[in-house]
């Protein structure tokens, strides 16, 4: 039987929601599909699979990621699902561990293109929302100045999450310098 589920992660919570996946599989439901807030899974065998998240340099087609991912499946991982460059990716709990990330080094590896695509996107933001405020004012049109407003919120939710990411990739590259 197939249940969806609907749920809302942040880019910056990706280990909040990889933490989620494998809940639910110990619950016996095994992922089938992802799409914007929305989990499509497959009732199963509790604790069967153990899921990862990864968000890759190029799209799941592009021909790096495609040997990449042919990689992992060689290893036992199988490719479940893609949103864009984040791949969900899971094995058999009865194979044994399944880490993708195990040192420090590539940790940061992974916070790296989650931190620059934040930065991005927060730049982007704070430039709509300068020219919408700077046009609404200076033309005397609110709809302009609303937009403004909204992507100036939008703006630091994203700065918000950059900072957290930020955080975390300090902390890590902190315990990096104490274990050498």
């Amino acid at each position: 039987m197939t249940r969806t589920v609907h749920k809302l992660f942040w880019v910056w919570e990706y280990d909040k929601e990889e933490a989620w996946l494998n809940k639910m599989a110990a619950m016996g439901l095994a992922m089938t599909g992802v799409g914007l807030g929305r989990y499509s899974f497959q009732e199963g065998t509790p604790g069967e699979y153990i899921y990862r998240l990864q968000l890759l340099q190029n799209r799941p087609g592009h021909t790096e990621s495609v040997q990449y991912l042919r990689f992992l499946e060689e290893t036992g991982a199988e490719h479940v699902a893609s949103a864009n460059r984040w791949v969900y990716l899971r094995k058999k709990a009865a194979d044994g561990p399944f880490e993708l990330f195990s040192d420090l080094d590539s940790q940061i590896g992974l916070l790296r293109p989650v931190r620059t695509l934040l930065l991005a996107l927060t730049v982007i933001a704070l430039v709509w929302c300068v020219w919408n405020l700077w046009f609404g004012l200076a033309m005397h049109m609110p709809m302009n100045v609303g937009c403004g407003a909204f992507m100036l919120v939008i703006s630091a939710l994203l700065g918000y999450g950059f900072v957290r990411v930020e955080r975390k990739m300090r902390r890590l590259r902190k315990e990096k310098r104490i274990r050498e």
